[in-house]
């Protein structure tokens, strides 16, 4: 299926430079190869994010994107990186940091196949596998691209298991969780480019980009160039947004296997805010002989990987994940939302709902609000300027 990625995201760019906008890959002087893997890959045309800022991380400069999920940012800083690097050279030049194992193993896929016809060698270097394997791949394959989170990143760099003397490019992939105080990868980041040479280009990207964190990278990025939206201008056009009043936390359930007999989806993703609320709603489910996965940061490495590629290929339906899931990972089938808990993270709530409705296509979210969650509910819709209607009685009218 062709994937038509010419998206008007009707983004407002607020930028410290004037930028070009490019309306076509041809336009960029990409190579001739890395134009060959963006189009076997199924791109068209660039979306609103891409035709800013590839140019920009082509040129070198140190870039700071933020857009909406689903508008092609991973494609982005992978374009721009595969562009930059010398696949002749048989050294580790490209870096990209991740906060959840999952999607950086997402990104080394999209690595892999954009560079597909330009011999790159890319892996991911993630915790919860053993170090030996991650070293046997270095050894054999020389790659010019690491995809990792950043403790695992860190790790084999004190160890001196991993070269980074090359790097011409690093990128922070969900910035804002990267640099936040409360997950601890902060002071990381801060290690991984201490060890980075000085004249390393560093490209950030998320959804969301608070003030905090634009103080924050100025202490390493050399003048970057801002493509930013205004909080207010986030939007997910195309994904119909619903409350339902369940009155009692011990009402949900009831509620969610009412919806799930009556909705007609291809593949849904159920959140919860905490692991054990997880592992007792998929074992409820499964007793009500619902057929779904679940997924969580306890679970060994392999657990989650296996969860993964049965919901990526369609084998499970419905995934029930805290907000490990939330961020960047794109599943083309997933239609339907359901925040089971709303989230605690204001901006976790644009990250969760965003796995619906990728690169414009159409999406619902679901909400379950109890009579505590008033208050949260409000500070949801003032945060993201949006009003969120009850969910029609004639359920038929969501698809």
């Amino acid at each position: 299926m062709s994937l038509n990625r010419d998206l008007d995201t009707k983004l407002k760019f607020k930028t410290s430079k004037k930028l070009k906008v490019s309306s076509t890959f041809e336009s960029m002087s990409l190579k001739p190869n890395l134009l060959k893997g963006i189009y076997s890959y199924g791109f068209e045309s660039p979306s609103s994010i891409q035709s800013r800022a590839i140019t920009r991380i082509i040129a070198g400069n140190d870039v700071i994107a933020q857009a909406q999920s689903g508008t092609g940012k991973t494609a982005t800083f992978t374009i721009g990186m595969l562009q930059i690097i010398d696949s002749d050279k048989k050294q580790l030049q490209g870096l990209i940091l991740s906060p959840t194992r999952e999607l950086a193993v997402q990104i080394n896929q999209v690595v892999g196949n954009l560079g597909d016809y330009m011999n790159v060698k890319s892996m991911a270097m993630i915790g919860g596998k053993m170090m030996k394997e991650d070293l046997k791949k270095i050894n054999k394959n020389s790659c010019h691209v690491i995809s990792g989170t950043p403790g695992r990143i860190l790790d084999m760099i004190k160890r001196q298991l991993l070269n980074v003397r090359n790097i011409q490019i690093l990128v922070l992939d969900e910035a804002d969780e990267l640099l936040s105080e409360i997950l601890g990868f902060k002071q990381q980041i801060y290690d991984i480019f201490a060890k980075l040479p000085k004249s390393c280009q560093v490209v950030v990207v998320s959804a969301t980009m608070d003030k905090n964190i634009l103080e924050i990278t100025k202490k390493f990025m050399n003048d970057p160039v801002k493509i930013l939206v205004k909080q207010d201008e986030i939007s997910l056009e195309g994904i119909k947004q619903y409350i339902v009043n369940v009155d009692k936390e011990d009402w949900k359930f009831d509620t969610l296997c009412d919806i799930y007999d009556s909705l007609t989806i291809t593949q849904c993703v159920i959140f919860c805010n905490t692991k054990k609320k997880v592992d007792w709603l998929s074992a409820k489910l499964a007793q009500a002989n619902f057929a779904v996965v679940s997924m969580h940061g306890d679970m060994k490495q392999e657990d989650r990987d296996k969860v993964m590629n049965d919901f990526r290929t369609g084998h499970s339906r419905v995934l029930i994940s805290t907000d490990v899931w939330a961020r960047g990972i794109d599943v083309q089938q997933v239609s339907l939302v359901i925040n089971y808990d709303l989230p605690e993270n204001m901006e976790n709530y644009i990250h969760r709902i965003g796995r619906s409705g990728r690169f414009g296509r159409k999406g619902v979210a679901i909400n379950f609000i109890t009579k505590s969650d008033g208050s949260t509910l409000k500070e949801i819709e003032r945060f993201y300027h949006i009003k969120i209607n009850p969910m029609p009685a004639n359920l038929a009218d969501l698809s």
